[in-house]
Order: C-alpha cells, then sequence, then structure tokens
C-alpha cells in the first residue's frame, strides 16, 4: 500500500511513529532500530537528515557527533567514509551507553531497509537539502513509502515551499502551530497547499481541535508529537505512560490520528487494547 493511502484509510487505529527508531532495543537512527521497529509492527519510522563533506546523506540527529559515537566533530565537516565508520552507542547514546557493531548508516541503505515494509518521515536538519533528498527518493523509485516535510503555516513559509523544485510526486506533510486567535489562517495556509498531513503543534489541544473537522474533509490528516522534549501542553510520552487515557486517548478523541512517540510499544499496547 502506498504511504499516502494508508494515512488517507478512514478504518486504520492511530498510526505509530517510532522516532529514530526503536531505539530502545538498537542505537538510535540505525538500522537495527529501523529493523526493530519493522519488527514491532509501526506504521511509520522517523529519521534524521544530514549531509557529509563529500555531499553524501546520511543518518544523525545531533550537530556533533559527541553523543551517539564519542567524538566531538561536526559530521558536516567529515567525509561519508569517515562517519559510516564510527560506531554507535546503544539507545540514546551518552557516556554512559556502552558502543555497538552498528555504525552511522547512509539514506541509502535506510531506504533499501525499509523499501516495502515500513514508512520513512525524512527529518531534514538542513531545509535547503530538500532537493537532493527528493532527488535520491526518486532515485531509488521509493517515491511512494516516505515524506518530507516542512513550515507550511505562514505565507512566508508557503513563498519558501513554492520556490522548491524537485518534490513533487513525493507526499508532503506541512508543519504549522496552531494558536488562538490566528488558527483559522494557519488552517487556510495548510488547506492552500493539500499535503496529506499536517505535523501540529497547538497552545491548547482545544484550539488544534477545533480545526480538525476542515482539515479531514480536505483529506488532511493531523500528526502530533507525543515525544517529552518538543510536546505541547504537557501531552508526553512519560505522562502517557502512568495515565494514558489523559494523554493519547485525549489526542486521538481529539482528531489526532498520527502519534509520534519515544515509546512506540507502549502506544501499541494501548491502541491494541482499545480496539477489544
Amino acid at each position: 500500500m502506498k504511504y499516502i493511502d494508508h494515512i488517507a484509510d478512514p478504518s486504520r487505529p492511530c498510526a505509530i511513529v517510532a522516532h529514530r527508531g526503536a531505539w530502545h532495543h538498537a542505537p538510535e537512527n540505525s538500522l537495527a532500530a529501523i529493523e526493530a521497529a519493522i519488527a514491532g509492527g509501526y506504521d511509520i519510522v522517523e529519521v534524521d537528515i544530514r549531509q557529509s563533506a563529500d555531499g553524501m546523506l546520511f543518518i544523525l540527529h545531533d550537530d556533533t557527533l559527541e553523543r551517539m559515537a564519542g567524538i566531538d566533530r561536526i559530521p558536516e565537516e567529515m567525509t561519508i567514509a569517515e562517519i559510516t565508520s564510527l560506531r554507535l552507542r546503544m539507545a540514546d547514546g551518552g557516556p554512559d551507553q556502552p558502543f555497538t557493531t552498528e555504525t552511522i548508516p547512509t539514506l541509502e541503505q535506510v531506504l533499501e531497509t525499509a523499501r516495502g515494509r515500513i514508512f520513512v518521515d525524512l527529518d531534514l536538519k538542513d531545509r535547503e537539502m530538500f532537493g537532493i533528498v527528493a532527488a535520491k527518493v526518486k532515485e531509488m523509485g521509493m517515491e511512494d513509502q516516505v515524506d518530507l516535510k516542512a513550515a507550511a503555516g505562514t505565507p512566508e513559509a508557503l513563498a519558501w515551499l513554492s520556490a522548491q523544485g524537485g518534490i513533487d510526486g513525493i507526499p508532503f506533510m506541512g508543519q504549522a502551530f496552531f494558536r488562538e486567535g490566528s488558527a483559522d489562517q494557519t488552517a487556510e495556509a495548510i488547506l492552500s497547499i493539500r499535503p496529506f498531513m499536517c505535523e501540529a503543534k497547538f497552545d491548547r489541544l482545544e484550539t488544534l481541535a477545533g480545526q480538525h473537522p476542515r482539515l479531514r474533509e480536505a483529506g488532511i490528516s493531523l500528526w502530533v508529537n507525543s515525544l517529552d522534549p518538543v510536546s505541547c501542553c504537557g501531552l508526553t510520552d512519560s505522562a502517557a505512560l502512568a495515565h494514558p487515557d489523559a494523554i493519547w486517548g485525549r489526542m486521538m478523541a481529539s482528531g489526532i490520528s498520527v502519534i509520534q512517540t519515544d515509546q512506540p510499544a507502549a502506544l501499541k499496547a494501548y491502541i491494541e487494547a482499545r480496539q477489544k
């Protein structure tokens, strides 16, 4: 099934996005973390993309290699051979985590691993890589299985998007912040480009819920992060582990049908329990 068709399916349960892969079982953003996400039965895996000094695309979140690879260097200043030779620390890294046999993967390796098995959210650490990443996706014939995303909730963001070429044919997710008093204008901006999904932030969950009917009517699904560092209004993974109905359940009741989490196994168990 195509990514767009899966997200548009009205009969599906809430989709689970494994943030940087299922990293409780492997180093984040590694091929092993993606394999763990596939084994876990999650819908989507999110990975972070950077570009090496010699122009190759690879997967890493941080601006330096210290947390995950134990060296204080800027990866964009290194060649792909140097980068991919580095072993990754377990889980979310840091000095207390042991090194593993996993190494930093290239985008090409990630897409081959995911091919036909899981959808992929491509988080570009530099939005100027849009055209380069899109070209790689098309070269590999992966247009139906990935998304590209960027801010799309303001006139300035829309102007930037209109200047980008080469991304036609790849599912696009608009990102926007819905605030009371300007939520209608934000929704209009999103509606003007008709993405298949909107990654939403909000000042109050009710503000976003109020826009859900018009977005749903236009075929736009809502993606929200319950990741502790970037969640909105206290709707965090940590809180959800203790009170899932109050966090994940409330989000779903508000029209959110895609949740990115660092606790994909717990979210899956919760969704399955609700279906019984």
